[in-house]
């Protein structure tokens, strides 16, 4: 089959055309998005309230912190944000350390990255804890030098503030930064802070691929592809 490669829309997205590459967590280096529908329908479970159509689309690219507040107010939550965050972490924390994998060729790209002396970082909206567990538990956390999260004092995606904040913590530039995302509002962020954005495929996002292919200036099956064209020595 042929790689989304073969339907590069710019030619020059080479590895070695860039100075950074900056990822997005969930649904793009590590398949995570489905468990947050299983959080949140029980989390509302709690409250005797069923979960709306919908919710998932309506939550994509906010903070976490913003995911509760609009909890508080939809939902009529009458805990405090402190609270309802650590309740979801306590929830999330056991997915994330027995069931949620990395993306296929996540650890060899990484690898790819840092022989190329490339830093790399994070840019996600969900809690720092997650992060950081997650990290921990694949031991891929000596690959990242700096990570952005959903407790950092930032607007959402698809505004490009976590994106430029990350680029400034990795000292590079943002037009020389590559960025990986799986949703759409995480593509605008990048698309928006100035940097080129591969879009990566998730199931979880699936109905979405299409306009995601076409927002992006690259889109990926998974990581095994990129790492097949350099391989082939096309990076040069």
């Amino acid at each position: 089959a042929c790689s989304g490669f073969c339907q590069m829309k710019k030619p020059g997205l080479a590895l070695s055309s860039f100075q950074a590459v900056i990822f997005d967590l969930d649904g793009t280096l590590v398949d995570s998005m489905w468990v947050w529908e299983a959080i949140d329908a029980a989390y509302l479970a709690r409250f005797h309230i069923t979960v709306p159509e919908g919710l998932q689309t309506e939550l994509n690219g906010k903070i976490i912190v913003e995911t509760a507040r609009y909890f508080q107010s939809r939902f009529g939550i009458r805990d405090e944000v402190s609270r309802i965050l650590h309740d979801w972490d306590e929830m999330a924390i056991c997915f994330y350390r027995d069931q949620i994998p990395l993306k296929p060729g996540v650890l060899p790209f990484l690898a790819k990255c840092r022989a190329y002396g490339i830093p790399l970082g994070i840019a996600s909206s969900n809690s720092k804890r997650l992060i950081e567990e997650v990290l921990h538990t694949h031991q891929i956390d000596s690959y990242f030098s700096c990570i952005r999260s959903g407790n950092d004092a930032l607007r959402s995606k698809p505004a490009p503030d976590i994106y430029l904040n990350v680029a400034e913590g990795l000292m590079r530039n943002a037009q020389d930064c590559l960025v990986f995302e799986d949703l759409i509002e995480g593509i605008q962020a990048g698309k928006a802070a100035g940097m080129t954005v591969c879009a990566v495929k998730d199931d979880y996002s699936m109905n979405q691929w299409e306009e995601k292919k076409q927002l992006a200036d690259d889109f990926i099956t998974d990581y095994r592809e990129y790492l097949t064209r350099l391989e082939k020595g096309s990076d040069e």
